[in-house]
């Protein structure tokens, strides 16, 4: 059986792993939110979880993860948030972003998918919006296609 919180449990045990030779922390404060994020590519997720999810498994596809948390609150609950975004490539190709919005029990995180060639760098620009307060997560983000 498949169990609600697995994709979350995916994407952040590659923060350590993965992707550890990137320079970003993956939390940032942004008002009274802390947004965690990650992009991944779908071949790391299981054929199981991507089903279940609807993701494409590819070599050529990356998959970003966002989380909200609201900050005033001791327990730090999960956010429901208006969110849009663009991937910029380095040669200036704008893609915009389709996030998807998976609510499993208290948990709220944002799901993309984005394309690309192996070595592949993009400048994502998210916007979120918390009941007015928008903010905006910046990060750049390496693909590599896995071999």
């Amino acid at each position: 059986m498949f169990k609600p919180w697995i994709l979350a449990v995916i994407c952040l045990s590659f923060i350590g792993t993965a992707y550890a030779q990137q320079p970003e922390t993956y939390v940032k404060q942004l008002g009274k939110m802390e947004v965690h994020y990650i992009g991944i590519p779908t071949s790391f997720l299981t054929p199981e979880v991507a089903q279940s999810y609807k993701i494409e498994r590819s070599r050529y596809r990356g998959l970003l993860n966002i989380v909200a948390l609201d900050t005033t609150s001791d327990e730090k609950p999960a956010l429901s948030v208006g969110i849009s975004g663009t991937a910029t490539n380095l040669v200036g190709q704008t893609f915009k972003l389709e996030f998807n919005k998976i609510t499993e029990g208290k948990a709220i995180y944002y799901l993309a998918t984005v394309d690309y060639p192996n070595d592949e760098t993009y400048r994502f620009d998210i916007l979120i919006n918390n009941k007015g307060d928008e903010q905006r997560l910046k990060f750049t983000q390496k693909f590599y296609v896995d071999e």
